[in-house]
């Protein structure tokens, strides 16, 4: 047995001293050929683990210049998420997302993820990633202690103090876009449709507890200002600039941005785990 060789293959490929070992023995102590036999086992693990779920996992999130980039690695279990192993392989997601663009990054990266399912035993998703560009503004960045939520602000004008506060906002409060215009018309109705048939039991529950009937225009003007009311309250619990910052409840996050002479021109918002089963 040659106890260096095996060493060599683990420190190539990161797989454990048992699988190197039966590579080595397999490609008669040939190391090309047993890197290729680690490289096929680790694509066949990687396929028969492919239908588990993996909801957990970490963030990686990575700043240089005024770019910045966002990822998402799924693992099945929290212990395998706290692994060094792991954790080295989300920032390596990370910096490839940050030096070439989210665009490809799972076929990119499909060779080494492999390789970690053969190593730590559990299927492991690239599942997402963002990369902003702050186009000479600001960018920043804010992910949480356990890095299972975060965030990616750019503006223009401000500085990085306020992007990184904005950007812990953003992380805490779940805003959907940054202007109440910029809601998507199809989620604004299907909220409509919804206040629609409150308001029509509100207006019925009230109509049979009042002492005289009131006519049906006036009826269809109290159930059209719960409608509005509650679309108007959608759109600013939706929109970044509508909301109380975290900070500071009594000040909106729109009016602290013109405060500084900044507005926010995008953010990505991540959450492991978050619309998986």
């Amino acid at each position: 047995m040659n106890t260096a060789m095996i060493k060599e293959l683990r420190e190539r490929t990161g797989v454990g001293f048992g699988d190197c070992k039966r590579a080595l023995v397999e490609a008669d102590w040939d190391m090309d050929r047993a890197v290729e036999i680690v490289r096929a086992q680790s694509g066949a693990k990687a396929e028969r683990k492919a239908d588990r779920t993996a909801s957990e996992g970490l963030l990686g999130l990575a700043l240089e210049g005024d770019s910045g980039a966002i990822v998402e690695i799924n693992v099945e279990t929290d212990f395998a998420a706290r692994s060094d192993k792991f954790a080295g392989f989300v920032e390596r997601a990370v910096s490839h997302v940050l030096d070439r663009g989210a665009d490809g990054i799972a076929a990119a990266l499909e060779e080494d993820r492999q390789a970690l399912v053969q190593e730590i035993g559990e299927n492991v998703n690239v599942r997402r990633a963002a990369c902003l560009d702050a186009s000479g503004g600001v960018v920043a960045g804010y992910l949480h202690q356990d890095r299972k939520k975060g965030a990616l602000v750019c503006l223009d004008g401000g500085d990085s103090e306020l992007a990184r506060d904005v950007a812990m906002h953003v992380t805490a409060m779940r805003p959907l876009v940054v202007a109440p215009e910029e809601v998507p018309a199809d989620a604004v109705e299907k909220e409509r449709a919804i206040y629609v048939e409150q308001a029509a039991e509100e207006v019925a529950k009230k109509q049979q507890h009042s002492k005289r009937a009131m006519p049906p225009s006036v009826l269809e003007r109290i159930a059209d200002g719960i409608v509005t009311g509650r679309v108007r309250k959608f759109l600013a619990e939706s929109s970044l600039v509508e909301q109380p910052f975290v900070k500071d409840a009594s000040t909106k996050v729109g009016e602290l941005l013109s405060a500084a002479g900044a507005r926010c021109t995008a953010f990505e918002r991540f959450e492991v785990g978050e619309g998986l089963e």
